[in-house]
């Protein structure tokens, strides 16, 4: 169906153009059609008035024939109205209520204007409510005018009809059309629950087999420089051993990640950080403990090591890297070639993300001394003197 609406919103409004998008379809506009249809038989009781009446051949026969244009006005209205743009939609509104009308002025009776209460329900299913609400009022107020000045007295039974029909059927649409934006708002709220899924899962792999496989790579190059170098056998399969070791790890970590039990130890981290660069030929100066680290930013730390030690070792030429620890920050440096500025690629922006869930931030770039530098702070109220 055709979104009249101009903007998204969750909220109803008496501005918006009723979106009947948010309703079923072609079924859905069958069941309206039909069930308005049986409505309109009520004007069989008006047809039969104006035959026995003494209004002459051709006036009633003129009378017949606007009734039953407007039966199809409204017929069309009702089909075609919810998927037309605003233009059309109040075409159709001025057809019903010009077709509704004419029998009243033609035959010069007031109490005719009570079968505008099919337009107004069209006015209101079709335009938005600042101005189908005031159209029904207007036709109420021109029905007790006339009634007043051409009959002396008013019939207030025929215009409460007209009143009540706008009332009931103007806040049945505004709840129709709030349950609708609510049930739509709930199936966006289960979409982004399961991007959110999507996008965690995505980042744990991304930060579980960078790491991983850089590890792994460092590994099997050394295991294979000692074979060509020195053929020494026991030196390379001790290597090959902790490959295995840490090819075994990584399953289990991908395993947990996927069912998001994984959890990550700042001082393990820290750990395979160590034999990650030394095994790298990168000179690791790594904190003799972690315990003194808030404990809510320990797993986020961990990440924080893993990743930027990663990038070490796929992306730096460094020879040296440090991690210094305090009590809510965490910095990793190197010594490597620096020459443009790094832009933030895949595990930089997930350790942001990770750092903004706990109120973190995330420094990245050239450091004071040359080489690259991380930092990654806490929550800047528990923030203490850190690194500058």
């Amino acid at each position: 169906m055709t979104v009249v609406s101009r903007r998204d919103t969750g909220e109803f409004s008496a501005r918006h153009w009723p979106d009947w998008s948010l309703k079923q379809g072609r079924r859905g506009r069958v069941a309206l059609v039909l069930v308005n249809s049986l409505a309109l038989l009520f004007l069989l009781a008006r047809v039969a008035e104006i035959k026995n009446g003494a209004n002459g051949g051709l006036l009633t026969a003129v009378a017949l024939g606007l009734i039953a244009c407007y039966v199809a006005a409204c017929l069309i209205a009702l089909w075609k109205g919810p998927v037309a743009p605003p233009r059309q939609r109040i075409g159709m509104v001025i057809a019903v209520f010009v077709s509704g009308a004419a029998p009243a002025l033609l035959l010069g009776s007031p109490s005719y204007l009570t079968d505008l209460t099919y337009a107004t329900v069209i006015g209101l299913m079709l335009l938005p409510l600042r101005y189908s609400l005031p159209l029904g009022a207007v036709t109420a107020i021109s029905q007790i005018g006339w009634m007043s000045l051409g009959c002396g007295r008013v019939k207030w039974g025929e215009v409460a009809t007209l009143v009540g029909v706008t009332v009931a059927v103007g806040t049945v649409f505004a709840l129709v059309f709030t349950i609708g934006h609510l049930r739509a708002a709930r199936a966006q709220v289960r979409a982004m629950a399961v991007n959110q899924e999507r996008e965690r899962v995505a980042r744990d792999l991304h930060d579980v087999l960078g790491h991983s496989l850089s590890t792994m790579t460092v590994k099997l190059g050394l295991a294979r420089r000692i074979l060509e170098s020195t053929g020494d056998i026991v030196s390379a399969v001790g290597e090959i051993r902790e490959l295995e070791g840490l090819s075994r790890q990584a399953l289990s970590d991908v395993r947990a990640t996927v069912s998001d039990y994984r959890t990550v130890s700042l001082a393990a981290e820290i750990a395979g950080a160590g034999v990650a660069l030394r095994a790298a030929g990168v000179r690791a100066e790594l904190p003799t403990a972690a315990d003194d680290v808030i404990p809510a930013l320990q797993g986020v730390f961990g990440y924080v090591v893993r990743e930027a030690v990663t990038n070490v070792l796929r992306h730096s030429d460094a020879d040296r890297c440090s991690i210094r620890l305090g009590r809510d920050w965490v910095e990793i440096t190197d010594n490597g070639t620096v020459t443009a500025e790094v832009a933030a690629g895949h595990g930089l922006t997930g350790l942001a993300e990770r750092l903004a869930a706990v109120s973190g931030t995330l420094e990245h770039g050239k450091g004071p001394d040359g080489g690259f530098r991380v930092l990654a702070r806490g929550p800047a109220h528990q923030l203490t003197t850190g690194p500058t």
